[in-house]
């Protein structure tokens, strides 16, 4: 491996991956990839098998296992906090639900002086750019990209039921939640192609890994950003127990809203106060490295289910054989889906512009650990608020780069975050209580009926919550005091040479979950650092509630 490259990209995830395809795209430019964590490789069935999602999360092998401070408005827990350890990242790990957002959140993010560049209409030809959608391609959805989507086919009876509830409940469906009406309940788009996962890797990586100008190394930890003066030069990393450095023109880093600020702050970018604590040598003072960690938490609704119609069958031992004989042979059954196929998108009251209130629909009643509270068929609905006003930190708390930073994400920590979980779990609930369920309904199992007030369901929430897993904007791009890096270049403030694309650049979260908008940031930032003119905005109709706009796509 050369000890120079015209860019090194520390971290080999979602975005670290479309930035390594599309810049060495250009054969004069070397790129080299950094990844901390192992290969990919194409025979892990607990990568590859959709399925087999809950498998990774948790084990060493593939996940930091990052863990929170204690919470103080969470009851002093700690929330465990997977984040991918392998090429691909999280994308390698995740639930492979793939949420654009909302178009309304990109234009919270224009309205930010200097992000004007950050529109709905400026980035939706880079969400087009990176897909291939196979429901159909039209002016909101691409045809031709590297990340092919296949829609849930949601057919099982516990998913009619659902949709037919929805709109009992009030709420309409729509035909895409990444087109042109997110607010409503549909079929979800899933980074699955084939009855195989389609990470970041597997779409954007392992397609170019060939070319002479890319070198990709795993189990490469970096360890710091070198700097000459106030200018990145280079890195250093550790392999197998050695340490090496790497002479680069440019350093992005891509280890997400985690490992990013660590990283910067290991190399004496951040808040010069707290590092000089620690006896770090400040090369820029940037006090909001590390600072407005934004996530979303989540809970299930678990019912018990009266009739043989989920996937619990799936769950137990004997099964698996076959359901694995299946998937590695056929690419079907039980283990060629992620089983999140649909869900949908509502305002928790008429007061909010948008929708702010996820569902998840899964027809079995199940944690991320693969634990079933009912040992026998049942459904459930997960939900959570989007748009919580409650802000955290990333900071390090060690100089020693394996040391896990301290993470506080401020859970529950404001009047907004806590009334709409209130509003969230009432809105989940009533979905639940509609009578289209009366053929499955075998009683609401979690939290249970007993958890009824709203003092009572904010216990449960403190008690019971996990993070849906998108920390993000720990380093958010902007014009203001507190921003890190330039929107118009991804460069970190007060140094030459180093930028950060990943989900800690985000200034405020979206609405759903982050693997979209990561990988159309980094398609953007990939323009911008190889000094493309950027893709022309593209103005398409949306769906703004209130705003007299029709309910189905204009023709």
């Amino acid at each position: 491996m050369r000890a120079r490259a015209d860019v090194v990209i520390v971290g080999g995830g979602s975005a670290g991956s479309v930035l390594a395809n599309r810049l060495s795209a250009d054969a004069g430019t070397s790129v080299v990839v950094l990844e901390a964590g192992r290969s990919d490789t194409r025979l892990d069935p607990f990568i590859h098998m959709p399925a087999a999602l809950t498998i990774p999360i948790g084990n060493p092998l593939y996940d930091w296992r990052y863990e929170s401070e204690p919470e103080p408005d969470m009851g002093g827990r700690r929330v465990a906090h997977a984040r991918g350890k392998v090429l691909g990242g999280s994308s390698s790990i995740n639930g492979m639900i793939f949420q654009r957002g909302n178009p309304m959140d990109y234009e919270r993010w224009a309205e930010r002086p200097g992000m004007e560049a950050w529109s709905y209409a400026h980035c939706l030809p880079y969400f087009k750019r990176m897909e291939t959608c196979l429901a159909g391609a039209d002016a909101w959805r691409g045809g031709s990209g590297p990340l092919v989507l296949e829609r849930g086919p949601a057919t099982s009876p516990l998913f009619g039921a659902f949709f037919e509830a929805v709109q009992q409940a009030g709420h309409p469906l729509t035909t895409d939640v990444n087109g042109y009406r997110q607010e409503g309940f549909a079929a979800f788009d899933r980074n699955v192609h084939r009855g195989r996962r389609l990470s970041a890797s597997q779409a954007y990586l392992r397609p170019v890994r060939d070319r002479p100008n890319l070198s990709v190394v795993t189990r490469a930890r970096t360890t710091r950003v070198r700097f000459r003066g106030t200018r990145a030069v280079g890195v250093d990393y550790v392999r197998d127990g050695r340490t090496r450095t790497l002479d680069a023109d440019e350093v992005i880093l891509c280890g997400g809203a985690i490992g990013s600020p660590q990283l910067l702050q290991l190399s004496g970018v951040g808040n010069a106060s707290e590092l000089a604590a620690l006896g770090i040598d400040v090369v820029a003072d940037v006090p909001g490295v590390g600072e407005d960690l934004q996530d979303h938490l989540e809970v299930y609704i678990q019912h018990a289910c009266t009739q043989p119609v989920s996937i619990a069958p799936g769950l137990r031992w004997r099964a698996r054989p076959r359901i694995g004989a299946e998937w590695l042979f056929l690419r079907k059954g039980l283990g060629a889906t992620n089983h999140f196929e649909a869900g949908g998108f509502i305002r928790s009251n008429d007061e909010v512009a948008y929708p702010n209130l996820m569902f998840h629909f899964l027809p079995v009643a199940i944690r991320y650990d693969g634990t079933s509270p009912t040992g026998g068929h049942g459904y459930q609905v997960h939900i959570g608020p989007m748009t919580s006003d409650a802000r955290g930190s990333v900071k390090i708390r060690s100089t020693d780069p394996t040391v896990h930073p301290a993470l506080r994400f401020g859970y529950l920590s404001t009047d907004q975050d806590r009334r709409e979980w209130v509003e969230a779990v009432r809105a989940a609930r009533h979905v639940l209580s509609q009578e289209a369920w009366a053929a499955f309904d075998g009683g609401e199992i979690s939290p249970g009926p007993e958890v009824e007030t709203d003092e009572q369901i904010l216990d449960w929430v403190r008690a019971d919550a996990e993070t849906a897993l998108h920390p993000s904007c720990t380093a958010r791009m902007g014009t203001d005091d507190g921003a890190v890096l330039d929107p118009d270049s991804l460069r970190v403030r007060g140094v030459e040479g180093l930028r950060v694309v990943d989900a800690s650049a985000m200034p405020l979260i979206t609405n759903g979950n982050i693997y979209a908008p990561v990988m159309m940031l980094a398609e953007k930032a990939a323009d911008l650092v190889a000094g493309n003119t950027p893709l022309a905005p593209q103005d398409v109709p949306v769906y703004r509630h209130g705003h007299g706009d029709p309910l189905t796509p204009p023709t």
